[in-house]
């Protein structure tokens, strides 16, 4: 398996982080990501990690403004794209197909080729343009997973509740995350 992972300059950044060291678990996904330079800035206002133990959980790197990089290709095979977080922006251009940047352009291939993209949103309260650019989105084959809090799952911390929202990411690649507690019904 093959995905690509883009971290967009949204809060929230820490779910990428998380989510490549869940995929670094994964017997077998190769991982490529691109990291905008919005979430460079995030990276260093939201946590204490830097940029290159973010990039040594993946297997490829891309620069952002690299155009001719390996994932901005149709011929380059990937099993789908994951934007976590994804910003408003970054939503706009994939809505939009305004392919400004390398994260955009992937997402643009990933959609042309009929492949899985995933998108993570980060916005609070939200717009109606911000919904708009969803919708568009999800009209054009997204599927669209808000980090939205979870309780059924009886989370103790922060930590759970990002897992939870990888789990369900993950669930769309066939993917079952170990500390993902899936609701199983009421007695």
């Amino acid at each position: 398996m093959r995905i690509v992972v883009g971290i967009s300059g949204a809060t929230g950044v820490i779910m990428g982080y998380k989510l490549l060291q869940i995929l670094r678990e994964v017997p077998d996904c190769e991982t490529h990501l691109v990291v905008t330079e919005g979430a460079i800035k995030n990276f260093k206002l939201e946590t204490k990690i830097s940029i290159d133990d973010i990039k040594k959980l993946a297997h490829f790197c891309h620069d952002n403004k690299n155009m001719a990089a390996a994932i901005s290709s149709g011929s380059f095979k990937t099993d789908g794209m994951i934007v976590m977080p994804c910003s408003m922006k970054s939503l706009s251009g994939i809505a939009n197909g305004y392919a400004s940047n390398l994260l955009v352009r992937a997402v643009d291939v990933c959609l042309k080729e009929n492949r899985k993209v995933v998108i993570v949103p980060r916005e609070m309260p939200l717009g109606k343009i911000h919904i708009k650019n969803m919708a568009a989105a999800a009209d054009l084959g997204c599927s669209i997973i808000p980090p939205m809090l979870t309780f059924y799952n009886a989370p103790d911390n922060l930590e759970d509740q990002v897992t939870h929202v990888i789990g369900k990411v993950l669930m769309q690649f066939g993917i079952d995350v170990k500390k993902f507690k899936a609701w199983e019904g009421a007695m």
